[in-house]
């Protein structure tokens, strides 16, 4: 990646981001954060400057600079992504740890965060604004939706379908096949055997309404 890069979020998802860029030895410019405690400090020896929606620095977007949306909520990381595709014509970059394992046959959005270690193998799909944990693994034929996030170590086998914004905690294993509904929520360390509807939280081995 030539540009620097912008990051909006200096949380957790912010610092993952930013660990990722600068694995691959991407220039990060700043980060951005709504959180005035954290503005004018620094992590990793990059400033976290204005807010979010700071345009005498998103100006820069385009030709000068990339951007990367890594606010912790999923209704910003979509609010913020549609303003800059509206207001700048610009799609967030994705942000690949270099000790990443991710085929050229996949198929990546934009937006995306691929945790260290983490595998996304080939003729996986995986929709943009979506945030892949680290030594997670996404199989074959697996599809994420938009904005769906994966915990550390969970693992997807082939054929899974995940819904937008769906969220997979930590340690999870959904069995092949499976389909996982939009918006539902697997609690960590849960194993899925099982369909799970649109907005229903799951747990347990294997996993079950909560």
């Amino acid at each position: 990646m030539e540009n620097p890069v912008i990051i909006l979020g200096a949380q957790t998802v912010g610092t993952a981001a930013l660990d990722a860029f600068q694995s691959n030895d991407v220039v990060v410019y700043c980060l951005l954060d709504d959180d005035k405690a954290l503005q004018n400090t620094e992590l990793n020896d990059v400033p976290v400057m204005g807010n979010t929606d700071d345009a005498q620095l998103l100006k820069l977007l385009g030709k000068k600079c990339e951007v990367f949306v890594a606010t912790d909520d999923t209704a910003s990381r979509r609010s913020l992504t549609s303003m800059l595709h509206e207001e700048y014509t610009v799609a967030p970059v994705n942000a690949i740890h270099a000790r990443a394992s991710v085929s050229e046959h996949a198929w990546l959005g934009h937006g995306i965060l691929v945790g260290a270690n983490a595998v996304v193998a080939s003729t996986a799909k995986v929709e943009n604004g979506c945030i892949i944990g680290p030594n997670a693994v996404v199989e074959a034929k697996v599809q994420v939706g938009e904005y769906a996030q994966l915990g550390s170590g969970s693992i997807l086998n082939a054929g899974v379908e995940v819904g937008a914004q769906a969220f997979i905690g930590s340690g999870v294993v959904v069995v092949a096949g499976v389909k996982i509904g939009a918006k539902a929520r697997v609690g960590a360390g849960s194993v899925v055997v099982a369909d799970v509807p649109a907005g229903q939280t799951v747990f347990g081995n294997p996993a079950a309404k909560v």
